[in-house]
């Protein structure tokens, strides 16, 4: 199993950027999805979860209305949409397989002007 995430930089606040995770080595259009993140100093924190065909989607409530999480399963790929970001959302961002110990390395993010 391996899943790799990208799409992680510096931005400002207010601002935009999508995350992806390419997933292999297994099912991918199978298994429950999560985005985790962890910032400095605090435990990991589920942002957002999605079922298998991409038709149920939750969201901690700090990034509902803000974070949309989609897949292609066609592609094997998993997205983050983060709109309107703030300081608070930087972190390590990494995706899981749900209910799993399997997950990427992550991708750091950081909101700051």
């Amino acid at each position: 199993v391996q899943l790799v995430e990208s799409g992680g930089g510096l931005v400002q606040p207010g601002g935009s950027l999508r995350l992806s995770c390419a997933g292999s080595g297994f099912t991918f259009s199978s298994p429950y999805m999560t985005w985790v993140r962890q910032a400095p100093g605090k435990g990991p924190e589920w942002v957002a979860i999605i079922s298998s065909d991409g038709s149920v989607t939750q969201y901690t409530p700090s990034v509902k209305g803000r974070f949309t999480v989609s897949r292609d399963n066609a592609k094997n790929t998993l997205y983050l949409q983060m709109n309107n970001l703030r300081p608070e959302d930087s972190a390590l961002y990494y995706c899981q397989i749900s209910g799993s110990d399997y997950r990427g390395q992550g991708t750091q993010v950081t909101v700051s002007s």
